[in-house]
């Protein structure tokens, strides 16, 4: 067996373990720890944490002298992270305030749940092992390493919808900010507290104003993400080019690697 195919072969082996073990048992793990903690928070924290467990033994059998930290980008400046995330949404934070109105109630443990936790431990599963993975050590491009992992990101969300309209603009929306996550954290060296703080700041912005009830929005709350989401873009770009760092992603890049494209 080439390295390749072995490569491929234990990679998809490894999530397709880890997606049956979530989708059959994180629930009951879930219930389980909740009854013994009496908070969903800590629930939700851990059971995440046992789920992982395939795709960590996946990534060592595949990099057995790399460190779990890296093999999930989480070895880079959560500063950096939080700065760039913070600056980038703030047409979010500051559109917001101005036209919608804060939630009367809030559950912290639901909050915290809807916010950071999903938000460090989706980006870890989508864009650092799902699709990071791919495009770091194979030479799939940027294009052909999103697909799989950005199609069941949107999916994970279609919960939310009420009808077809709802379904299919909540899938656009997930599938298109799946690849705007990964953009960015692949621009920024692969650091994905870039991504884990984009991800919780929006959602958290989204939770605590009366924006929606789903993901698909209204006309100033999609305005605003969509300010945000340009001025990051703006951001990554400028900062590129001022330090004269080369693009990751290129035409080079898109669909298969060119040998001189390294990651």
């Amino acid at each position: 067996m080439s390295k390749n195919i072995r490569f491929i072969f234990i990679f998809i082996l490894g999530f397709v373990i880890y997606y049956f073990f979530d989708l059959f048992y994180f629930k009951s793990i879930q219930y389980f720890i909740k009854d013994l903690s009496h908070s969903k928070a800590i629930a939700h924290v851990l059971a995440y944490i046992i789920t992982l467990i395939p795709l960590m033994i996946t990534l060592k059998i595949l990099f057995p002298k790399k460190p779990i930290i890296n093999l999930f980008s989480l070895d880079r400046s959560a500063i950096k992270g939080f700065s760039l995330a913070f600056l980038g949404t703030l047409p979010m934070l500051i559109g917001y305030i101005i036209h919608f109105t804060i939630t009367d109630t809030v559950n912290y443990e639901s909050l915290f749940i809807n916010t950071l936790s999903s938000a460090f431990f989706e980006e870890i599963i989508f864009r650092a092992f799902l699709i990071g993975t791919l495009y770091r050590f194979t030479r799939l491009g940027f294009l052909s390493s999103i697909l799989l992992g950005s199609l069941l990101f949107a999916q994970i969300h279609l919960y939310q919808s009420q009808n077809m309209t709802e379904l299919i603009e909540i899938f656009a929306i997930t599938f298109l900010g799946s690849v705007f996550f990964t953009w960015v954290y692949f621009e920024q060296n692969f650091n994905l507290w870039v991504a884990i703080f984009l991800h919780f700041l929006m959602n958290l912005y989204w939770e605590i104003f009366n924006v929606s009830e789903n993901v698909s929005g209204n006309l100033f709350g999609n305005l605003y993400k969509f300010l945000s989401i340009f001025l990051i873009i703006g951001m990554v770009v400028y900062h590129k080019k001022k330090s004269k760092s080369t693009f990751q992603i290129t035409w080079k890049s898109l669909f298969i690697k060119s040998k001189e494209v390294q990651s």
